[in-house]
């Protein structure tokens, strides 16, 4: 291969006589990807100058010139008055060319003690530190919209669903409040993987460490990690916080599909239990009558990007040796997808949820007929001294009489009627199955009784406000 057109200017530089052309260069690159992590290489690098300041591995005045001159370029970076080259290698080549093309000699030193694998392991962790914070934030919104409509619906009434069939009447406040359940579990996902990848891989080189007198302590501790990794192969082989984070991210999202599913369902005419606010729908360019819920459908579709995702990372790593190879430049792309897609989607949802407004009498209306209320007859007769498989068989027969009668509910049967089943049913049968009575009999703990939601949604704030603090320890 000759090398017409190929990029000279790389750290590899001095082994290869010849270089790649500029298809095969670019193939290989990967600022496209990584110069979102431009802030965190740059913050990576001073805790590096000054660690070799320090330890006088370069002289300290040279320390802070690099110091100084890191700051310059981020600045420059982030006001735009310096822009990436995007025929860079990687973000590391491009800052590291930048800093040598301003200092000479002392900008070569930055490297001493370091490799790019160690550098890119611990620039992606630091950019990965952030993204947690900020899918908890969103999360945490999403939370505070559910629970304050949990709050305002814990005694709206609603039929609860098994097989997509109506089983037992609920409130709103009960269904939203199991949502908010699964979001929970996402935010404390999160705070694990957190707690995990809070381990500096600074420091640790190629993959053996290095023989200057490095302190990989302090430089952790500048950067804000708990601690450094253990070993310094693995710092630049382990890719499992972002796969952890992937899975974190595909598992939030199949939750926020699973919502947007009972929310598509709730929209159509056939339910009509939710009128998404308009600028949370979109029409039809044929149809004039359509409102279409749309944003929840999205959401709902894009649960199969981060499921990919997770995917493409388990696949990347599984057959890798262990030390750095290049397959490894694979994993930013997908997680970085997945966080974007997190993201933008919690916002979303937590826009249109915060907006809905939820038809309560037509959900009420839908707790009569399909006889929800016949394991509340069934529980009854177990108070009356039944078994509950007797009581199960008997409440079993009034339905299958009440449906061959054509009628809507096993109250409709009457009073009368219904005590030639037992002797052990009462005059107090009929209140005993309304959808209200057998909504509020169900005050065991984790149930649908207004006053065990209004619990559910005191201990989901307080679970939301404990995750929140271990984030920002």
């Amino acid at each position: 291969m000759n090398d017409t057109n190929t990029k000279p200017d790389v750290l590899w530089a001095g082994r290869l006589e010849k270089k790649p052309q500029a298809e095969a260069f670019e193939f290989q690159a990967s600022l496209r990807i990584d110069k979102r992590m431009a802030a965190e290489d740059i913050t990576g690098s001073r805790a590096h100058a000054a660690m070799l300041g320090r330890q006088g591995i370069i002289p300290e005045e040279t320390a802070r010139l690099l110091d100084t001159e890191l700051a310059h370029i981020a600045r420059e970076i982030e006001d735009g008055s310096l822009q990436i080259d995007e025929g860079a290698e990687d973000i590391h080549s491009f800052v590291e060319s930048v800093l040598t093309a301003r200092l000479g000699n002392e900008g070569r030193t930055i490297h001493a003690g370091r490799s790019r694998n160690d550098q890119t392991a611990v620039d992606f962790r630091l950019y990965c530190k952030k993204a947690v914070l900020r899918i908890d934030a969103e999360l945490g919104r999403v939370l505070n919209a559910l629970l304050d409509a949990a709050e305002t619906h814990a005694e709206s009434i609603m039929p609860g669903y098994t097989h997509l069939q109506r089983a037992q009447p609920v409130t709103l406040g009960f269904h939203l409040c199991a949502w908010a359940c699964a979001l929970t579990r996402d935010k404390s996902r999160f705070a694990d993987a957190l707690r995990r990848l809070d381990e500096s891989p600074l420091g640790a080189g190629a993959l053996a460490g290095s023989t200057l007198n490095i302190d990989r302590p302090q430089t952790a501790k500048a950067l804000g990690f708990a601690r450094p990794t253990l070993n310094a192969m693995d710092s630049v082989a382990a890719r499992d916080f972002a796969i952890e984070l992937a899975a974190s991210c595909a598992i939030a999202q199949s939750n926020l599909s699973r919502f947007c599913e009972d929310i598509v369902l709730w929209a159509s005419e056939e339910f009509k239990f939710i009128d998404l606010a308009e600028e949370w729908s979109t029409g039809s360019s044929i149809m004039p009558q359509k409102k279409n819920p749309d944003f929840a459908e999205l959401i709902r579709g894009k649960a199969g990007r981060t499921v990919g995702n997770l995917v493409t990372l388990l696949s990347m790593v599984k057959g890798l040796p262990y030390a750095y190879n290049k397959d490894l430049q694979e994993d930013k792309e997908a997680l970085f997808d997945s966080f974007d897609t997190l993201e933008t989607c919690l916002r979303m949802f937590a826009g249109m949820i915060a907006s809905a407004r939820f038809n309560t009498g037509r959900m009420r209306a839908a707790c009569g007929g399909g006889f929800l209320e016949a394991t509340d007859c069934a529980e009854y007769l177990v108070t009356k001294g039944l078994p509950f498989r007797k009581a199960h068989e008997l409440s079993a027969v009034i339905v299958r009489d009440c449906i061959a009668k054509g009628l809507p509910g096993i109250a409709s049967m009457g009073l009368k009627t219904l005590k030639t089943y037992s002797p052990l049913i009462g005059d107090d049968i009929i209140e005993k199955l309304s959808p209200e009575s057998c909504v509020s009999s169900r005050s065991s703990f984790g149930g649908t009784a207004p006053a065990e939601v209004r619990r559910q949604i005191a201990a989901l704030q307080t679970a939301a406000a404990a995750s929140l603090a271990i984030m920002r320890s």
